[in-house]
């Protein structure tokens, strides 16, 4: 029987008592259902008609004017190609506080665009990094990303917090990581995960690019086979998109001082490491640093996220980006785990754009802040 695996992301992780996310195409649900029943499995139907809810995610697509830059609607899900017009508006039109630039090109050929924001009011600035869409069926990171840059932009003169950040820092944001995978969750295929490379032996196509990075790579919580979803690739950094990135950040090492990346789903903030359980050197200052970025999230509207290592707190897997940049001499690296908890999982409805970009954001000033200040 297939099934998708939408949390936890591979079979491994499942043992007695795990609560399973699975999508079952309508016809195989006829069998599984009595098939829990039997086995005295407890199951709820989250949401009973998928396409419905594809649907409903972008349904307002047709007689909605989505041309016009100045009002852009950063409410609802864009395209690869409506990302990316944005980001050269952006460019042209922000040249003081955003300067666009390529790291590389995915395996497809596309360009892979970050924004470097900040104001250019000294020779050297720390920087921040912050990545959305490693995953490509997880819509809600690349639009959290377009929210951080909009805002970074809008209050820059009115906020004193954002005038602050943008004066002492630089953000490089790349809101589409895996743009050929994001691409392919819009025209193929909605539940896409991978990279989309192409695999010689095997006719399955792409690798997790959160498990594709050298650190432990392929070890626990990673797969060999190339048509898992967990798929590691045939070698460390074997994706284009991976090994660009690794290589602007090897570059930046000293002056990046921290690594955000974008997830979704499980409300969770999740710091290093991913592939062992240990703790790490400056457990205090980052322990200290989500306490505090999780509850300023939770002051927004209430959203509770559990922090903590992610292989306590989520699970252990090896080649994660973010125990990359960790070991790579990044001192705070974390992962967000978007909303929800699964009621809608990968689908999280247009109208909870807002409230999610909006209590994130909070959280990444606590964490941009916490960097400022210098803990030892």
């Amino acid at each position: 029987l297939q099934v998708d695996l939408w949390q936890p992301s591979s079979p491994f992780y499942i043992v007695e008592g795990t609560v399973t996310d699975v999508r079952v195409p309508q016809n195989a649900s006829q069998s599984l259902l009595p098939f829990l029943q039997q086995a005295n499995i407890p199951y709820t139907v989250l949401i009973s008609d998928v396409q419905q809810a594809i649907e409903n995610q972008t349904g307002l697509r047709s007689h909605r004017n989505r041309r016009s830059l100045s009002g852009y609607n950063y409410e609802v899900y864009h395209s690869l190609e409506e990302i990316e017009g944005w980001m050269h508006h952006l460019n042209k039109t922000h040249s003081d506080l955003v300067h666009m630039f390529s790291v590389g090109k995915s395996y497809e050929g596309r360009p892979l665009f970050v924004l470097k924001l900040g104001k250019r009011s000294r020779p050297y600035k720390k920087a921040v990094w912050i990545d959305c869409g490693i995953h490509a069926r997880e819509w809600i990171g690349p639009a959290f990303c377009q929210w951080f840059v909009k805002e970074a932009l809008q209050t820059y003169q009115t906020d004193p917090a954002m005038r602050k950040m943008l004066t002492q820092l630089y953000f490089y944001v790349m809101p589409v990581f895996n743009v050929d995978g994001y691409h392919f969750s819009w025209t193929n295929d909605r539940f896409w995960r991978k990279t989309r490379s192409k695999n010689t032996r095997f006719r399955c196509h792409g690798v997790d690019a959160n498990r594709n990075w050298k650190v432990k790579w392929c070890d626990e919580g990673a797969s060999y086979h190339p048509c898992d979803d967990t798929y590691c690739g045939p070698f460390p950094e074997s994706e284009p998109e991976v090994k660009a990135v690794a290589h602007f950040l090897r570059k930046h090492r000293k002056q990046i001082k921290a690594y955000l990346s974008f997830h979704a789903y499980a409300q969770m903030l999740l710091y290093p490491y991913s592939y062992k359980y240990a703790t790490i050197p400056n457990f205090s200052c980052v322990e200290l640093a989500a306490y505090n970025a999780v509850n300023a999230l939770q002051s927004a509207y209430g959203i509770r996220y559990r922090y903590g290592p992610a292989s306590s707190t989520l699970y252990v897997s090896s080649g994660s980006s973010m125990d990359w940049a960790y070991k790579n001499g990044i001192p705070y690296a974390f992962a967000f785990e978007l909303r929800d908890t699964g009621h809608f999982g990968f689908l999280l409805p247009e109208t909870l754009i807002k409230p999610t970009c909006t209590e994130t954001m909070l959280a990444v000033k606590n964490i941009t802040f916490h960097l400022l200040k210098k803990c030892h």
